[in-house]
């Protein structure tokens, strides 16, 4: 009889991209308490320039998006495609050289950053060397992904699964995104000028603002929740079919709504209207694709009682239904007058970020350091614990941001008998600090969360390595 061979995957370089995805989570999510804190209570608010909030506020974006957010995405991305396609990558040497390029281009930004170096762009502040060097490493992560699949044994792996479909998504548009937003003059190595101004940098600047939410915040990690949730459930996915229609809804869908971010503004009222309208009809896909998740579960709903990580995944789905909800809402020219340029704008990105994104990506990679690492983790109980603090967290976040921009936007149009403003800036200030303080306290909870899930898989990669060792000797 014939022994099927298992493939040999190049899980090395996935190992240290997960480890790394997780140290700067905590990095970045500690640097946003503090930065929470500094709107909280000023005297943070020291003389040294570099951890004021201007600047720590740009650094923290940054070290959550693209450091804990990018190294989740590589991580998840070669794992994935590896063990759906069958085959090992297509080039071991370049997915470590993708990986030192990007932890030195990310520590190149916070230094860039931290010294005022900034293109002050959403999303995309960094000076124009680091832009192409990003660029740089995307097209690597890409071809090295395209090629994985292309050399795929096509009698065996006949169809791509959807999770790769996703990461393509991701990959393409984001490089398209960010080279277009990107362009620019250089004047000297770290000033330069864009190639668009006035309202036109506002509507290419928001193009790539909301499609980095679009494609790099969600594609990517819908290909994680399409790949992560059947395995941990150990179900299928409910509805292949829903999955691919999500996916195409997403890529011609997403593209189009930037403008809404740009209501009341010199921006054409046209383009803000179809952006608003188009965000609405998004509702639709979005909740297909988190229904799709949770019915998975169909049948094994009793698994949550004692499976904490998918705890972690189902949640994530949650958040994600509900953002992807208010966020079309928000688009809305009545609502938005309202919302936007407050703290409700702040609750409802924190709402995708710590709740989506967050969520989905610790769920995976606790999934993958016990397929990784070979092992049960160190302890399921302080997986529990940290499910709690997370979503705890989250909650004291996002409803302190939602009371508060709620109250700034309706104090910041209210006016007296006489037809003037009835409160000043200042007295709207100070009616948020009970909300800072909750926000800031949601912070903590969630930073403390990240720091025990890393103690977790330190420990947990400590005991592997140690019956690896005691195997070898016996």
């Amino acid at each position: 009889m014939d022994t099927v061979v298992k493939p040999q995957y190049n899980d090395g370089v996935v190992k240290a991209f997960t480890l790394a995805a997780i140290i700067f989570l905590v990095l970045g999510t500690f640097m946003g308490t503090y930065a929470a804190s500094e709107l909280a209570w000023p005297f943070l608010n020291f003389d040294t320039a570099e951890i004021t909030f201007g600047r720590l506020r740009v650094i923290h974006t940054n070290t959550v998006i693209y450091a804990f957010g990018g190294n989740v995405l590589m991580a998840t991305a070669f794992y994935i495609v590896q063990r759906t396609n069958g085959r090992p990558l297509y080039s071991n040497t370049l997915a470590w050289i993708q990986f030192v390029a990007f932890q030195v281009g990310l520590l190149l930004a916070v230094i860039s950053l931290a010294l005022g170096m900034s293109e002050a762009k959403e999303y995309h502040e960094l000076e124009w060397p680091l832009d192409i060097a990003v660029a740089l490493v995307w097209i690597l992560f890409t071809f090295n992904f395209t090629m994985t699949i292309a050399e795929r044994d096509k009698e065996k792996v006949p169809h791509i699964y959807v999770a790769n479909w996703f990461f393509f998504g991701l990959l393409i548009m984001v490089t398209y995104l960010w080279v277009l937003n990107g362009l620019a003059v250089p004047v000297s190595l770290f000033r330069s000028y864009s190639m668009f101004s006035g309202v036109q940098d506002a509507m290419i600047q928001w193009w790539w603002g909301h499609n980095a939410v679009g494609f790099f915040l969600t594609a990517g990690f819908l290909a994680i929740m399409y790949y992560f949730v059947p395995k941990q459930a150990q179900r299928p996915i409910y509805s292949y079919r829903l999955s691919v229609v999500h996916f195409w809804a997403l890529m011609f869908g997403y593209v189009w709504l930037g403008a809404h971010h740009l209501q009341y503004t010199a921006l054409p009222d046209w383009v803000g209207s179809l952006g608003a309208m188009i965000s609405l009809a998004m509702i639709i896909p979005s909740w297909g694709g988190a229904l799709n998740g949770m019915l998975t579960l169909s049948g094994a709903w009793d698994r949550l009682r004692t499976d904490y990580i998918l705890r972690f995944l189902i949640m994530s789905l949650a958040f994600y239904a509900m953002s992807t909800f208010e966020g079309p809402v928000m688009s809305a020219k009545t609502v938005n007058a309202l919302s936007h340029y407050t703290d409700w704008t702040v609750g409802h990105v924190h709402a995708g970020a710590l709740g989506w994104v967050a969520m989905v990506s610790i769920g995976a990679v606790y999934h993958m350091t016990m397929k990784l690492w070979k092992t049960e983790m160190y302890s399921m109980s302080l997986i529990n614990f940290h499910f709690w603090l997370a979503t705890i967290g989250t909650v004291f976040y996002i409803v302190g941001m939602w009371v508060s921009g709620i109250m700034q936007g309706l104090m910041w149009r209210a006016y007296d008998e006489y037809g003037t403003l009835a409160y000043t800036f200042a007295e709207s200030v100070a009616a948020m600090h009970p909300y800072y303080v909750m926000r800031a306290t949601g912070g903590v909870l969630f930073t403390t969360g990240a720091a025990i899930m890393l103690y977790n898989m330190l420990m947990t990669i400590r005991m592997a390595n140690a019956r690896q060792t005691n195997l070898a000797h016996a």
